[in-house]
């Protein structure tokens, strides 16, 4: 009889041509459990998305509670639907300043579609600058400002008047100009190995758009929902953006995107045209009382602020030879290996220990730890040690 394995192979798309192929059995907390009863202690977290770990209670139970009321009932923003009215009032309560106004989508990277369309609506100008090495999602849109030509060259053309600066470069910001609607960032670049704004950098971003008319949009796709400490990364550097992108780990696990913005910019997609931005499924009161729930659980427990010491726990225990540097802040953390090889390695053989560890997209030399934000210190350790004992492992063989 043909297994689970094998179907999933013949008849279900993969993104890669060797994939992890863990047959699921459930999650619980900080850890997934496979098929053949093996434990496996989580610190990808979905890749950042499983914010209050695996089936949190609170998530659950708002989930539960909104499948006795109703599921989709109309295409988003024509009826009035409690959990997404909720969540998008809450949203607006943790932000600052004129960011008020939330337009819901079904992914991060449909958002990312939205806000690039609001640009240049409200501008009326075309060009989108955005970073070296950025990713922001794969549709054509959010392929066209992702700065990696490697991933983009099978599906050119894309989306004309784009143009790339390099993140840090101080030199590079008098690109951004009068022609240009929108500059695009990650408020810590993920893909690129988890590189933090320097040097005021953002602020010195800032600036420049508002002196030329342009407008910043903060990629917040994945230090988003308390991950680096704060609600949104964009608060560690006492700025505000015009437009800010969500997704990942606001849903719970569950699949949800979102831009916000200020009220007039996020009413001129009401007209001319209208459906300026449209979507069926946008908003929908499962996801969302997921993703309220996720928000309330993150903003009144001590999960978020938890998040920098447990990046202290994990700084002070990860020290190897084998580990060149940990970047990141809170619990988005990548360390860095001395190959591409050994990063594999890692990766592959903590996975056969129990443990979860992850890619980054396009630093070959970064393993990504990115644990449910409710992580306890004593699962850290674990982990930790099981990273240890690998390093170990491939230290030897290489000596």
């Amino acid at each position: 009889m043909r297994g689970l394995k094998q179907d999933f192979f013949k008849y279900q798309a993969q993104t890669t041509p060797h994939p992890l192929a863990i047959e699921i059995s459930h999650a619980e907390g900080s850890y997934i459990y496979s098929t053949n009863g093996k434990k496996y202690l989580d610190f990808a977290a979905g890749v950042s998305a499983c914010s209050l770990g695996h089936r949190h209670p609170r998530v659950i139970e708002a989930i539960k509670n909104q499948l006795d009321k109703y599921l989709h009932v109309m295409v988003y923003g024509e009826y009035i639907q409690k959990p997404a009215v909720e969540l998008t009032k809450l949203l607006a309560s943790h932000l600052p300043y004129p960011l008020e106004k939330t337009y819901l989508t079904n992914s991060g990277t449909e958002a990312i579609e939205g806000s690039l369309k609001l640009a240049r609506r409200v501008t009326g100008r075309s060009q989108i600058i955005a970073a070296k090495l950025a990713y922001h999602g794969n549709t054509m849109g959010s392929m066209s400002v992702m700065g990696y030509e490697e991933r983009k060259q099978a599906f050119r053309p894309l989306i004309p008047d784009t143009a790339f600066i390099t993140f840090n470069d101080e030199k590079d910001i008098k690109k951004i100009t009068v022609k240009t609607a929108a500059v695009i960032l990650e408020t810590i670049q993920g893909g690129a190995g988890f590189i933090e704004p320097e040097n005021e950098y953002l602020k010195k971003i800032k600036k420049q758009c508002k002196e030329v008319g342009a407008l910043l949009i903060l990629d917040e796709i994945q230090p988003g929902f308390g991950r680096t400490g704060k609600l949104f990364g964009f608060q560690n550097h006492e700025i505000v953006p015009d437009i800010i992108v969500m997704g990942k780990g606001m849903g719970g696990g569950l699949p949800i995107g979102a831009f916000t913005t200020s009220k007039i910019l996020m009413d001129q997609l009401q007209d001319n045209p209208k459906l300026g931005h449209i979507t069926t499924f946008g908003g929908n009161p499962v996801i969302a009382s997921a993703a309220l729930a996720t928000l309330q659980e993150i903003t009144e427990s001590d999960v978020m602020a938890a998040t920098l010491k447990k990046e202290k726990l994990f700084r002070s225990m990860l020290i190897h030879p084998l580990i060149k540097e940990i970047r990141g802040v809170g619990l988005m953390l990548a360390f860095i290996t001395p190959s591409a090889e050994i990063t594999n390695q890692i990766i592959v053989k903590c996975q056969d220990h129990g443990l979860i560890l992850f890619w980054l997209l396009f630093e070959p030399l970064a393993v990504r730890i990115t644990p449910p934000l409710t992580i306890s210190e004593q699962e850290i350790k674990e982990g930790c040690q099981i990273i240890l004992n690998v390093l170990n492992q491939i230290q030897d063989i290489k000596i």
